[in-house]
C-alpha cells in the first residue's frame, strides 16, 4: 500500500467515524446554496434553480448504490435546494417600491404596528393608498415617524396622514448594511415622516390574529410603562415585548459598549428562562397536590405547558430570528421531556437552523441569525467536548457558596465562549469589540436570570388581574442595577475597540472554519483553525477606501496622512459620516476639511470651488462648483464632482459626477500604486430585485 492509499484510508476512516454527525452539515450546505444565490451579480432565470436541482436528483438516483457518490449528491442536492428556496422566496415577496421621493402626499392605511421611538412614535401601515400614486405602483407597507402628540393609535386603526415619503435608502457605502434588501424581504416599500398628527378614520372590526398580537404587545408595553415608568420601564418593556425604540440612546450605547446588548434581544436566555421558570413552577405546584402527583405525569404536563408559555412569549416579543431559534430549541428540549427522549444537542441547533432557512432564507445574511446560531453552536460544541470538567472534584454535598462559585464560573465560561465565537460576526456587522464584556456579564447575567426574568414572568401572570405592579417594582430594582453595571463598565478606559470592516470572504472563512471545528468530533476538526486564522487576519490588513462620496455629492471624505478620515462638512450627512467612520475603525470622530488653504499634511488644498487631493503623485479633483471643472479636467488624474460634468475631461482617467452618484449611489475610491479603483453601491450589489434604479428625478 503506497502513501496515497494510506492517506485515503485514514481520511476515509475519520469520515466514517463521524457518520452520526453527517446530518449536521445539511443546513450548512443549504446555507451555501442560499449564499450563492445572494452573491450573484444578476438575478438568475426562474427555471435555473429547479432545473439544476432536478438534474442533481436524477444523478443521485442513478448513483445511489455507491456510498461516496450518494454523499456527494446529498450535499449538492442541499446546495441546489438552498438556491431554489432563496429564488422562490425572492419571487414570492416581490412588491412595489416607491419609485420617486414624494415631498408631501396624503397617505391612508391600516396600522399594523406601533412603537414608541425617542420623542415620537413609529408606525407601520399596510393596505395603503397614496395620493398621486397608481394602485398598481403603491407599496404594500410603509413606515412613518409621527410625533407623540395626536390620537392614540391601535393596531387595526385606519388612519390618514400627510407625510413625506421615499423609497428605503440604499447602503451609505459599498459593503455597508443593505436596508433596501432587508426592506424588500419585509415588504416595506416606503419610509417617511408625518407633517402633523394622523387622523383616525376607522377602527378595526375584523378579527386578525397578527393584529391581535400587535395590539397585545402594545397593551403590555403600556401597562409596563404605567407600572414602572422611566428608563427602567423602557428596559422592562424591551425584555417583555421586544420593543426597544423607547430606550434612551445613552443607555443603549452603555449596554452595547459594555458587551451587554444581547440582554436586550429576546433570545435563548430569555425564552429558556421563561420556559424553565414555568416548567419548574408548574411541576412544583402540581407536586404539592398528592392526588395529582401520584396519578398523572406532572413532569410531562409541566413541559407541555412550558412549551405553550414559551410560544406565547415568543409571539408577544415579535418572533424575531433569535426568538424563533430559541423557541424551536427550547420547544424541542421540552418535547423530548414529554416523549422521554434526550433534549438539548447539536442536532437541535441544526434542525432549528434548517427550518428557519427554509422559511426565511434571507435571514442567513442578517446579524441576528449569524450571532444567535454562532453563540449556541459554539456553546453546545464546547460543552460536548468538555462536559466532564468539574465532575468528581471533591465529592460530598455542595454547600451554597460552592454552588454559587460553580454557577459564576459557568456564567464566566459561557460568556467567554459565546463572546469568542460571536466576536468576528459582531466586528463584521458593527465594527466594535467590547473589551470588558466578560466582567459586565458576570454581574448582569445572574441578575437577569435569577431576579429580573422571574419577576417578569410573575408580572405576566398578574397582568390579567391588574396587579402587575407588584412584580414590576422589584423587577425595576434589578434593571436599575443592570443599567448601573453597563454604565460603569462602558466608562472604563478602553472599554470598546473599533475595528475596520472585515471583507465578506473573511467572515465566510471564519464561519466555515468554526463549523468544521464545532460539528466534527475527531482530531481532524482542528483543521478548522486554519480558515479561522485566515479570516481573522483580514482585520490586520484592512482594505479601506481613500475617498468616499455620498449618493448626493453633499458629503465627501478623504483619508489623511495619519490614516484617519477628514470630511467635507460636519453640518450634513451625520448618519453617513458616522457609518463611514465606524467602518474605518475610527473612534474619535472626523475633522473637517480646510475651507481654504492646505491641510497640515499637505494632502488637501481647498478653495471655494473645491479641493485637490494628492497622494504619491496622484491628483484627485474634488469639485463642488462648476467654475472649477475647466481647470481640473485638464490637470487632475481623477475627478469627483458634486455637479454634472457635461464635457470630456482629457486628463482624468476616472470621472464621477452628480449623475453617476444619482444612478449608482455612494462611491468609494482607492488609490493603489498609480491606479484608481472605484466601486459604487449599486455596482457592488448588481442587478437584483431589491436594488432600486432611479427612473426620474426627484420632485
Amino acid at each position: 500500500m503506497n502513501e496515497t492509499d494510506i492517506r485515503q484510508t485514514i481520511l476515509g476512516n475519520l469520515f466514517a467515524a463521524e457518520r452520526e454527525r453527517w446530518v449536521l452539515w445539511l443546513p450548512v450546505f443549504l446555507g451555501v446554496g442560499i449564499g450563492g444565490y445572494f452573491a450573484l451579480p444578476v438575478e438568475p432565470a426562474g427555471w435555473l434553480g429547479p432545473a439544476v436541482l432536478g438534474m442533481i436528483v436524477i444523478f443521485a438516483v442513478l448513483f445511489r448504490e455507491r456510498i461516496g457518490a450518494r454523499l456527494i449528491f446529498f450535499a449538492l442536492v442541499a446546495v441546489a435546494l438552498g438556491f431554489c428556496v432563496a429564488q422562490f422566496r425572492t419571487d414570492d415577496v416581490a412588491a412595489p417600491v416607491l419609485e420617486k421621493r414624494l415631498r408631501s402626499a396624503t397617505v391612508e392605511g391600516r396600522v399594523i404596528f406601533v412603537e414608541p421611538n425617542g420623542k415620537g412614535r413609529r408606525i407601520l401601515l399596510d393596505e395603503i393608498h397614496i395620493s398621486r400614486i397608481a394602485p398598481e405602483r403603491t407599496p404594500e407597507k410603509a413606515r412613518i415617524r409621527i410625533s407623540a402628540r395626536g390620537p392614540e393609535l391601535r393596531p387595526g386603526d385606519r388612519i390618514q396622514v400627510r407625510a413625506g415619503l421615499s423609497a428605503p435608502p440604499p447602503p451609505v457605502a459599498p459593503g455597508a448594511f443593505d436596508f433596501q434588501r432587508q426592506s424588500f424581504f419585509r415588504g416595506l416599500g416606503a419610509v417617511g415622516f408625518a407633517y402633523g398628527p394622523p387622523k383616525v378614520i376607522a377602527s378595526s372590526e375584523e378579527p386578525d390574529f397578527l393584529l391581535f398580537l400587535a395590539d397585545a404587545r402594545l397593551a403590555i408595553g403600556e401597562r409596563v410603562m404605567a407600572g414602572l415608568g422611566g428608563v427602567d420601564g423602557t428596559l422592562a418593556r424591551a425584555l417583555m415585548t421586544g420593543e426597544r425604540g423607547a430606550i434612551p440612546q445613552k443607555v443603549l450605547a452603555a449596554m452595547r459598549d459594555s458587551g451587554m446588548a444581547h440582554l436586550l434581544a429576546i433570545s435563548g436566555l430569555h425564552i429558556g428562562l421563561v420556559a424553565g421558570i414555568l416548567f419548574v413552577g408548574i411541576r412544583a405546584g402540581l407536586a404539592l397536590i398528592p392526588q395529582v402527583a401520584l396519578r398523572y405525569p406532572i413532569k410531562k404536563v409541566a413541559a407541555a405547558l412550558g412549551i405553550v408559555g414559551a410560544l406565547a412569549y415568543a409571539l408577544i416579543a415579535g418572533a424575531t430570528i433569535p426568538t424563533q431559534r430559541a423557541f424551536l430549541m427550547v420547544g424541542l428540549v421540552l418535547l423530548a421531556v414529554v416523549l422521554d427522549r434526550r433534549g438539548l444537542s447539536i442536532r437541535t441547533v441544526a434542525w432549528a437552523a434548517l427550518l428557519i432557512l427554509l422559511i426565511q432564507p434571507e435571514s442567513l445574511l442578517g446579524a441576528s441569525f449569524q450571532l444567535s446560531f454562532a453563540a449556541v453552536t459554539g456553546l453546545i460544541a464546547f460543552y460536548e467536548r468538555f462536559r466532564d470538567i468539574g465532575r468528581g472534584t471533591g465529592g460530598g454535598a455542595y454547600t451554597w457558596n460552592r454552588r454559587l462559585l460553580f454557577y459564576l464560573g459557568g456564567v464566566a465560561l459561557s460568556t467567554l465562549v459565546a463572546g469568542s465565537v460571536t466576536g468576528p460576526f459582531a466586528v463584521y456587522h458593527f465594527n466594535r469589540f467590547a473589551v470588558f464584556g466578560l466582567a459586565a456579564n458576570l454581574g448582569a447575567v445572574p441578575l437577569t436570570a435569577l431576579w429580573i426574568m422571574p419577576w417578569a414572568v410573575v408580572a405576566f401572570i398578574l397582568m390579567p388581574l391588574g396587579l402587575e405592579g407588584l412584580a414590576l417594582v422589584p423587577m425595576g430594582w434589578g434593571i436599575g442595577a443592570v443599567i448601573h453595571i453597563a454604565e460603569t463598565v462602558a466608562a472604563w478606559p478602553g472599554a470598546v475597540t473599533l475595528l475596520p470592516a472585515m471583507p465578506v470572504w473573511g467572515l465566510v472563512s471564519v464561519a466555515l472554519g468554526g463549523l468544521w471545528l464545532a460539528l466534527w468530533r475527531q482530531s481532524w476538526r482542528y483543521f478548522g483553525v486554519v480558515p479561522i486564522a485566515l479570516g481573522l487576519a483580514t482585520l490586520w490588513f484592512p482594505d479601506t477606501p481613500d475617498i468616499l462620496i455620498d449618493d448626493r455629492g453633499e458629503l465627501l471624505a478623504a483619508r489623511m496622512g495619519d490614516g484617519k478620515l477628514a470630511v467635507s462638512t460636519l453640518r450634513k450627512g451625520r448618519f453617513d459620516r458616522e457609518i463611514w467612520l465606524r467602518r474605518s475603525g475610527q473612534a474619535n470622530g472626523a475633522k473637517s476639511w480646510p475651507r481654504e488653504g492646505e491641510s497640515p499634511d499637505g494632502r488637501l488644498a481647498c478653495d471655494t470651488l473645491g479641493c485637490i487631493y494628492r497622494v504619491d503623485g496622484m491628483v484627485v479633483a474634488l469639485v463642488r462648483g462648476e467654475g472649477a471643472l475647466s481647470e481640473d479636467c485638464r490637470n487632475a488624474d481623477a475627478l469627483v464632482s458634486s455637479v454634472p460634468v457635461s464635457d470630456n475631461c482629457p486628463s482624468a482617467g476616472v470621472v464621477i459626477d452628480r449623475f453617476d452618484l444619482w444612478r449608482e449611489g455612494a462611491h468609494a475610491m482607492w488609490l493603489d500604486d498609480g491606479n484608481f479603483r472605484v466601486q459604487s453601491v449599486n455596482g457592488s450589489r448588481g442587478d437584483r430585485p431589491w436594488v432600486l434604479r432611479p427612473k426620474s428625478a426627484s420632485n
